[in-house]
């Protein structure tokens, strides 16, 4: 071969060679980038072309599929009861896309997830079409019922949880929207979308407030307080006087004192009175007396700072922060700068009703293949452990007392032992706006600790003045949790 033509044939293999590069590059480097590629309008006509599996609660399906006829894509998603549902489905929209636990279990609702492999292949050989596996939650539909019913058109939230093993029972929160109504890609679908974002409707229909919003937890934060108090060993006695006196003077202020709601006695007061009557006074110097070290120490191990508690929908952080004296005071009684989230607060109530053991929480029991083999299925994880069993049993019979003849009697249920820690938290600058209304509680009965909860309302019709944990929150807390227990009688 002369010199031109070996040249010729050599730049010809380079060519060769690049191509099969680059072939391989795009087919087995790139796949799954482009497979995902939002521009890659076959994967979406492939995700709609046929009925998406579904979210069970109790058994039933709360999810559904429908034919339409505008576009390329075949079905669209239906909700049942969607507005009540929305906080724990999340939406599935052929034009905005997903989140939480559609977005989550996408691959196994479409029918896409590897651990389908068998399905599909059965599909393929039977000429049957591809079909999306189901996610089962734990979520109760009467407690979620009762929980929305009791929110009605006031802000806020509701989350419920089975101490025992962290199983969501509840996730409320309203505001609400129907993800119905945005579920194809119409002009009408934009439109009601559209309407929903925040800037569009201040009320921010679309935020999980259950999940993704903190707030000020006011004096339910004593409950934390009051635990820090027994395993540091501050006191030991909740029923031995407090070193508290009234007035009391915040840290490292020349005049500032922490004021009382009220004339209630709170001198010296025991950790089951201060907790019956909520004194400020008690709990914000077992706060300063721990110093913040500690404090900080204790929130945590209910779960405080931690920015990665997936549910499987990640909720936001709550923070008890690094700060001074006198604003550790403060964080004591759950202002300043302390914020939780009502999973946060639920998860509180559930580690002092389960013994002292913080059973991580979860709201999907099991992901089921179409032929209903189970694909997945949750083992319950314990969390942390922020109370000796011996100082739960205290913070139980004072939070007990709470509900027996405190602040909270309106919690009170006929043949069930209930504890709980009412709550007001100031909101907005120097407190100008409305408080927030909180309860977290949890019930016994002699089967075991079924239910805890927590609720915050953020804004209501209420007066002013009449904004309070016990009048507001219990109520609502109370009838999730007969929901509950009427369930496992």
């Amino acid at each position: 071969m002369n010199k031109p033509l070996r040249r010729v044939a050599v730049f010809c293999g380079l060519l060769v060679l690049a191509l099969l590069v680059r072939v391989n590059w795009v087919q087995f480097v790139q796949s799954d980038q482009l497979k995902n590629d939002p521009n890659n309008r076959r994967v979406a006509i492939e995700r709609y072309s046929t009925p998406r599996g579904n979210i069970i609660v109790d058994g039933k399906a709360i999810t559904g599929s429908t034919t339409t006829d505008i576009g390329d894509f075949k079905y669209k998603r239906t909700y049942k009861n969607g507005k009540m549902w929305a906080p724990v489905t999340g939406y599935a929209s052929q034009a905005f896309d997903s989140n939480q636990l559609e977005k989550l279990n996408d691959a196994i609702l479409t029918g896409t997830d590897d651990r389908l492999f068998f399905s599909r292949t059965v599909d393929m050989f039977t000429g049957g079409k591809q079909k999306g596996g189901n996610v089962v939650t734990t979520l109760d539909a009467k407690a979620q019922q009762a929980a929305f019913d009791g929110l009605g058109d006031k802000k806020g939230a509701v989350v419920a949880l089975n101490p025992e093993t962290g199983a969501i029972l509840a996730l409320a929160s309203t505001p609400s929207y129907d993800p119905s109504t945005f579920a194809g890609m119409s002009d009408k679908d934009a439109t009601a979308y559209n309407a929903l974002l925040k800037q569009n409707d201040p009320d921010d229909p679309m935020l999980n407030r259950a999940l993704r919003q903190t707030y000020p937890p006011g004096s339910t934060f004593k409950v934390v307080t009051a635990a820090a108090a027994l395993e540091n060993g501050l006191y030991t006695d909740v029923d031995a006087k407090t070193d508290s006196p009234v007035p009391y003077i915040l840290p490292d202020t020349a005049h500032q004192p922490l004021n009382n709601e009220g004339n209630i006695p709170c001198e010296n007061a025991t950790m089951r009175v201060a907790l019956q009557y909520s004194c400020n006074t008690v709990f914000g110097k077992v706060s300063a007396d721990l110093g913040n070290a500690k404090m900080k120490s204790e929130a945590e191990k209910f779960g405080f700072n931690d920015g990665k508690i997936d549910t499987p929908v990640r909720a936001a952080e709550s923070v008890y922060p690094k700060d001074n004296r006198p604003q550790n005071a403060m964080a004591g009684i759950g202002q300043a700068s302390n914020r939780a989230t009502p999973l946060q607060m639920a998860m509180v109530a559930s580690a002092v009703a389960n013994g002292g053991k913080l059973m991580k929480p979860y709201m999907v029991d099991q992901l089921v293949a179409p032929n209903l083999n189970v694909v997945q299925q949750h083992t319950p994880q314990e969390m942390s452990r922020p109370l000796k069993p011996e100082n739960a049993q205290k913070l139980q019979s004072i939070m007990e007392t709470v509900v027996k003849e405190g602040t909270g009697t309106t919690a009170q249920i006929p043949g069930v032992t209930v504890g709980g820690k009412t709550g007001t938290a100031q909101h907005g600058e120097n407190n100008k706006d409305n408080p927030y209304a909180w309860f977290i509680s949890y019930a016994k009965t002699a089967k075991g600790t079924p239910v805890a909860v927590a609720v915050v309302i953020e804004g209501s019709d209420t007066l002013r003045g009449d904004i309070a944990g016990g009048k507001l929150a219990a109520p609502i807390a109370k009838s999730v949790m007969e929901a509950v227990i009427a369930g496992e009688r």
